[in-house]
């Protein structure tokens, strides 16, 4: 059984990833053995980012009770740290290069100066080749904090910059513990939510204390068991297609509102006032960046009705290979134990492979819509259309 929380305050929102912590705590405290660049991996929810924000708290500090400072780092606000988040479907080269320029700022208040990118995976090449040079020879007061899902995801020659730090993929029972205690859903639910998000930390949690939520996943994976032929992939389609929409319009819609509201108020517009012409640029730009955010929201969406979907198939395969005791979605499971002894190995492999090239087609910009009825229909016939 994993500790919910064993290491001193930053680390203490860091779960399950005891060895990277005390790796980097090293790291904080002796210039020694501190790397001016890192790439940090592991799978999605594993907490990447949480223990980017910790270590640079931990750098940034004057000392390792500096609570103060350290709660400024953790909320971005403090001048030392930089933090690259994109919402976007990429890092462009612009963002790179403010990036780049912030790294040879020196400290204004802390010991060392860091830069975050949460989404290192989301540069294409060109926008990589500009931070080479800065992750080679950055300021002696300068460190790097790269986050991905892995080294894979990043160029060689990025890769050969930092000092690479894998995180450890929890549990199931372990991810079930800490949402019931983050949460206080009752332990049967947070051990499905921590099931069907495949240890997905973040989104177990908004499966255990989101009904809807929870609804939606069960709604979309029984009306894809439905299919029948093109006429119901056609149709199953464009449901998954608005449903997906639909949250994300839910998730970003809040956001949105706030971060305009926020903007007219440091600019001295009141609410309601319209916005003189001298500041239409900057409305513009920010209604721009929130546009490219839904996109990105809507693909995401979309994604993690395909890693369902994965995961429903991933069933199907265990069962037939008499490996019916590690279900991810053990509530469907006659609709499972029926596909698997109706379809051989083969037609479920074929599947699976096309719900992974729908992930990869979605990435190249491929209209939502067509990749999944081309998947469905692959689905209902075992062929790929």
């Amino acid at each position: 059984m994993t500790a919910l929380a064993t290491a001193p305050f930053p680390w203490t929102d860091v779960w399950g990833q005891d060895a990277a912590v005390q790796t980097l705590r090293q790291a904080a405290a002796d210039p020694a053995s501190l790397s001016h660049a890192w790439l940090i991996t592991g799978p999605p929810g594993s907490g990447r980012s949480t223990l980017a924000y910790a270590f640079a708290a931990a750098l940034i500090a004057d000392r390792p009770d500096d609570e103060a400072t350290m709660r400024q780092v953790l909320a971005r606000t403090h001048p030392d740290v930089t933090a690259l988040r994109t919402d976007k479907v990429i890092i462009t080269i612009a963002e790179a290069r403010a990036l780049v320029e912030r790294s040879y700022f020196a400290p204004s208040a802390g010991r060392y100066r860091v830069i975050v990118v949460e989404d290192a995976d989301r540069m294409v090449e060109r926008t990589s080749n500009v931070l080479l040079k800065a992750l080679e020879e950055p300021p002696e007061k300068t460190v790097w904090v790269l986050c991905a899902p892995s080294e894979a995801d990043l160029l060689p020659t990025i890769r050969s910059r930092v000092r690479p730090l894998r995180l450890r993929e929890p549990d199931v029972d372990d991810v079930a513990r800490l949402i019931a205690a983050r949460t206080g859903v009752d332990p049967e639910i947070a051990e499905q939510a921590a099931r069907h998000a495949q240890r997905h930390i973040g989104m177990a949690q908004r499966l255990a204390t989101d009904d809807d939520a929870r609804l939606r996943r069960d709604d979309t994976l029984r009306a894809v068991l439905g299919v029948r032929g093109v006429s119901t992939a056609v149709e199953v389609a464009g449901k998954i297609i608005q449903a997906a929409t639909d949250d994300a319009k839910a998730l970003s819609a809040e956001r949105d509102a706030a971060e305009r509201a926020a903007l007219l108020r440091t600019v001295g517009i009141a609410e309601g006032q319209a916005v003189p012409p001298a500041l239409r640029a900057q409305v513009s730009a920010l209604e721009d960046d929130q546009r490219k955010r839904a996109t990105r929201s809507l693909r995401d969406g979309i994604d993690r009705v395909l890693t369902d979907l994965q995961s429903l198939y991933r069933d199907v395969v265990m069962l037939q290979f008499g490996r019916g005791d590690q279900l991810i979605n053990r509530e469907l499971r006659d609709d499972l134990d029926r596909i698997a002894e109706a379809w051989p190995v083969e037609r479920t492999i074929v599947v699976l492979d096309a719900v992974a090239d729908t992930r990869q087609s979605l990435e190249r910009n491929v209209a939502p819509l067509l990749a999944v009825e081309s998947l469905l229909v692959t689905v209902s016939s075992g062929r790929t259309p």
